[in-house]
């Protein structure tokens, strides 16, 4: 396509549905694109709505040309990510860009540019990126697994993105894998036995989550996980704002026999949240409730059917997370979840992920329940 490619910044709420737009139009014949629900995507893109905002600055772009859209890009700086210590990914002077989209190289060139000048305008120094926005949504870009469709959370990208990045001299950070496993067969008989041993270790109990007590739950839930990754590579602490929207958020896909809390000697010390596959649910929607949408979303959170489940979030306090009793309490909450998630559900596929490609003990547990990568999106850094 000829002519002269214009980036303006987002600025009022034409132009914020022009940029929420451009995806659905960008994307729309990929067959393994599934299209979010675009209340939800007008909720995480405006301040006040989403506490992303709350300590981050956010700057939307879009790319014209002729007077049509044809990318668009965004970039931020998260005050939290800037006071973690550099050497876990994030801290002083890295900035982000991420929900990027384009329709040719040219156009995706001129944007990542424009957000780099912004971020250097604001005093960044490095940039980590893809991130859509923070790295508990969507980071990464898909470099492996563009033949099928993401589950529920996960990104989709088109595959000409990897050569456009990697051309303006952005080199990989880190690689986030998932692991897709038939949850149909039952384990290998060494992880029978150690499932077996815990249950008979009276100082164990593996709980289901309480919809009756889901905020205390959550909070549970949250307090591990903010313990349990507050090391790991990339890591920024949910805050209490974030943490309440979260829940509401993820509460109507949270079933109690989905996800699990482990008990040592009455004390919560690990967690495994699983959800159904939406996205099977979603994906037939293009993206609108209406008119009919929300009946059928309404119909199917009563009692879903799905074909794959989802681990995205599993954790072990720090002081655990060296010691056979961690791998025990993993196993005995995947095989508790794959039961209920074949006899309550139909599933026969679950995912685990992401997992950061230097998560030697997730990896492990991965590799011991014969599940393979079946995704990785890498994140990049360049310098500014």
């Amino acid at each position: 396509m000829a002519g002269e490619i214009s980036i303006q910044p987002v600025s009022g709420k034409r132009d914020l549905a022009a940029f929420i737009d451009c995806a659905y139009r960008l994307n729309a014949s990929d067959p393994n694109w599934v299209a979010p629900l675009r209340s939800e995507m007008r909720e995480l893109l405006t301040p006040g709505k989403n506490p992303f905002f709350d300590h981050a600055r956010v700057q939307f772009f879009l790319a014209r040309r002729g007077g049509e859209v044809v990318g668009r890009i965004s970039a931020h700086i998260d005050e939290l990510a800037l006071a973690q210590p550099p050497e876990q990914g994030m801290g002083p002077g890295t900035g982000n860009w991420g929900l990027f989209e384009a329709v040719d190289e040219a156009v995706g060139v001129a944007l990542i540019r424009r957000a780099e000048r912004w971020l250097r305008e604001q005093g960044m120094t490095r940039v980590l990126a893809p991130l859509s926005m923070s790295v508990w949504e969507e980071p990464g870009l898909l470099v492996k697994g563009h033949d099928h469709a993401p589950t529920v959370m996960m990104g989709h990208d088109d595959a000409r993105y990897q050569a456009w990045i990697e051309g303006l001299e952005y080199r990989r950070a880190k690689s986030l894998l998932t692991y897709e496993l038939d949850i149909t067969q039952d384990f290998p008989p060494l992880l029978q036995r150690i499932i077996a041993s815990g249950e008979r270790n009276e100082k164990i109990r593996i709980r289901k989550v309480d919809k009756r007590h889901f905020e205390r739950d959550a909070a549970i839930i949250m307090g591990i996980l903010n313990d349990a990754w507050s090391d790991n590579w990339g890591f920024v602490p949910f805050t209490e704002a974030e943490i309440a929207y979260a829940g509401k958020k993820l509460k109507p896909l949270v079933f109690e026999d989905l996800i699990m809390i482990a008990e040592l000697e009455g004390e919560p010390v690990a967690f495994m949240m699983t959800l159904p596959d939406a996205n099977e649910a979603i994906a037939p929607l293009k993206g609108s409730l209406w008119p009919f949408g929300w009946l059928k979303m309404l119909r199917w959170l009563r009692r879903p059917r799905v074909t794959a489940m989802r681990v995205p979030l599993m954790g072990v306090l720090k002081r655990l997370q060296s010691s056979r009793m961690a791998s025990q309490l993993a196993f005995m909450m995947i095989e508790y979840i794959r039961r209920n998630s074949i006899a309550n559900y139909g599933a026969t596929r679950g995912e685990i992920g992401w997992i950061l490609e230097d998560n030697k003990g997730m990896i492990a547990i991965a590799e011991a329940i014969d599940s393979f990568v079946n995704r990785e999106y890498v994140i990049y850094e360049k310098s500014l």
